[in-house]
């Protein structure tokens, strides 16, 4: 009997044992605690911690409160009184255009026009035989502390043996003989597309400076050697984990030269591998079809016959909305696109060819549900677009299809109130803050000073956000963007912005946190940390609310986290980060000189 007794009790306790263990642990999955934390909620405005669980925001208060949510399996993360903000969501970038982002000098937030010269020297004498030297975009002349853009000459001397090619933004671009050759200039190889200028000296003899539009520059991109699939990962990687460092958690790829399905190849590959970093809605464009009568067409046949896919539909295999479609946009027309170059006069678009163009495409688009964004620059393309808009509405409502007019530099109150009618959005840029300098030249300080109209475009309630429209146009450092709207001070430390147009800290923050959301269709799920919301954040560097003005374009993120996954992070929290594997090729810039100025892993 006591045999048996002792092999019952046995049973019992190893029954119990496994029965415990297989008990899931009711605890948070990641608490952050001793932080200042920026809700964004009316209601809790500010907390000291957060728990995180299955990806989401799990529970928000004090420290004694969150730290009771804690189990044996909770990551503790010490904010040591940092800053702590939802994650920035920039609703209009183009990651997909970075596939070649491991072969570019990076020349954002680098300080000297000298420095940006010699980082191009270094980078030309370890450049393989059959590469070039390039840099593409992102950057602004009046960073430089010399204030002025570099000289042909200049170009020419810090890459005597390679082929290269610097590119201002879409307004210009310095080639070296070696480029000049291999592009064919002055041959029918070379891409002269409307509004292309290749400077001559004197004797007639090309220079080496070309000053055109977006398309022009897209073409040349194409014309260089490209990388292998494993480069063309690594520099996307890359290019998203240096979105990261400045807090960045969502990114609205704003449309592609590649197109959806083969295009997103690379994003597919990291989204299966779990390191896809951040989350990417996308606007699809059929760049390049010349088998359907309209970009339009060709992006219907796609989406609904060859490669079927719902607006919404997430292709992200474990994270909710990582890799979701949103539309199409933002080029619906080639002959529609006004493009931004602030140093040449605004491309305005013939009237009649508007409306005939807009009223054919979009109600398409209606028709079928596909939620839109169109690229328009200045104020007379607006006005024309959006009557022909009110003409679709009348016929074929719009029925709360989300659309929006992106970038919209000189919007007047009266097309701002236009657009709400029509249930629209407007989708900003910080284009001003790289560029402004460049626009009052063209257009006058007068004129700045209310470009865009801030103020009246928050006081609208218009649907809004405030986006990079890196890698080209501008710089992936939002900061530079909110000390602009801030400030009024563009990077030269020009005041561009009148004081009455400027916003305050609260709203510049919310323009790049919540306002984004409603492009997305996810206004219930991001944006803000509270209870249920995605557990998207980043913990800064310095503390946005009290830092000096001048100090808000330095701030970055020392902890970013993504869907409850840090997927970045710095100074003490360096082992938090997730190891990037090894960039591809080794002769690549940022393993010399990181991605953004003094930022080299």
């Amino acid at each position: 009997m006591k045999n048996l007794i002792i092999i019952l009790t046995l049973l019992f306790l190893s029954t119990e044992g496994r029965a415990q263990s297989n008990v899931q642990l009711i605890g948070a999955d990641l608490i952050v605690y001793n932080a200042k934390i920026s809700t964004g909620s009316l209601t809790k405005p500010e907390a000291s911690a957060l728990a995180v669980k299955r990806g989401r925001i799990y529970a928000v208060g004090t420290d004694a409160e969150i730290l009771q949510l804690k189990d044996s399996r909770t990551k503790l993360i010490d904010a040591s009184k940092r800053r702590l903000i939802p994650g920035i969501n920039d609703a209009h970038t183009h990651i997909l255009n970075e596939r070649s982002y491991n072969y570019n000098v990076r020349w954002e937030g680098v300080p000297t026009l000298e420095r940006a010269l010699e980082m191009l020297s270094e980078q030309a004498k370890r450049t393989p035989q059959g590469q070039w030297v390039k840099v593409i975009g992102g950057w602004s002349p009046y960073q430089f502390k010399e204030n002025r853009l570099p000289t042909i000459e200049e170009i020419k001397e810090a890459v005597p043996n390679r082929p290269a090619i610097v590119q201002y933004a879409y307004n210009r671009a310095y080639l070296n003989e070696l480029a000049m050759k291999s592009f064919g200039v002055g041959t029918d190889r070379f891409p002269e597309l409307p509004g292309t200028i290749f400077e001559k000296d004197d004797h007639g003899n090309y220079t080496g400076v070309v000053e055109a539009y977006t398309f022009t520059f897209a073409s040349l991109e194409l014309m260089v050697p490209q990388p292998s699939n494993e480069e063309q990962l690594s520099s996307i990687a890359n290019a998203i984990n240096d979105m990261n460092r400045f807090g960045i958690t969502t990114a609205v790829d704003a449309a592609s030269i590649y197109g959806y399905p083969h295009g997103h190849t690379p994003i597919q590959e990291l989204a299966k591998e779990n390191r896809l970093n951040i989350r990417m809605p996308f606007i699809d464009l059929q760049y390049g079809d010349t088998n359907s009568a309209s970009l339009v067409d060709a992006e219907i046949n796609v989406i609904t016959r060859k490669s079927p896919i719902s607006p919404g539909e997430n292709l992200h295999p474990t994270m909710a909305h990582g890799h979701e479609y949103k539309g199409t946009g933002e080029i619906l027309r080639t002959a529609l696109h006004d493009h931004e170059n602030f140093d040449r006069p605004a491309v305005i678009i013939d009237k009649e060819l508007m409306h005939r163009h807009i009223q054919e495409d979009i109600t398409k688009l209606v028709a079928k549900g596909i939620p839109f964004r169109m690229h328009i620059s200045y104020n007379e393309n607006i006005t024309s677009f959006l009557d022909a808009m009110e003409a679709i509405n009348k016929k074929t409502p719009l029925d709360g299809l989300r659309w929006s007019i992106e970038h919209a530099e000189t919007i007047t109150p009266e097309n701002i109130a236009r657009v709400k009618k029509l249930g629209g959005g407007i989708a900003l840029d910080m284009k001003m803050a790289m560029h402004g300098d460049g626009f009052v030249k063209t257009y006058s300080m007068e004129k700045a000073m209310e470009t865009p109209r801030l103020r009246a475009l928050v006081d609208s309630g218009i649907p809004l956000a405030m986006t990079t429209d890196a890698f080209r146009a501008s710089s992936y450092n939002p900061w530079i963007g909110i000390s602009w709207m801030i400030t009024g001070k563009s990077v030269s430390g020009t005041e561009i912005l009148a004081k009455k147009n400027r916003l305050t800290r609260e709203e510049a923050l919310k323009l790049v946190t919540v306002g984004p959301t409603w492009f997305e269709n996810l206004e219930g799920e991001m944006g803000k940390i509270i209870p249920g919301h995605f557990a998207d954040f980043a913990l800064l560097n310095k503390d946005y609310y009290t830092v000096s003005d001048e100090e808000v374009k330095t701030i970055s993120s020392v902890l970013t986290v993504v869907d409850g996954r840090v997927v970045f992070g710095a100074e003490d929290y360096s082992d938090l980060s997730p190891k990037l594997p090894k960039t591809l090729p080794e002769c690549s810039s940022i393993n010399f000189f990181g991605g953004y100025y003094n930022t080299k892993n």
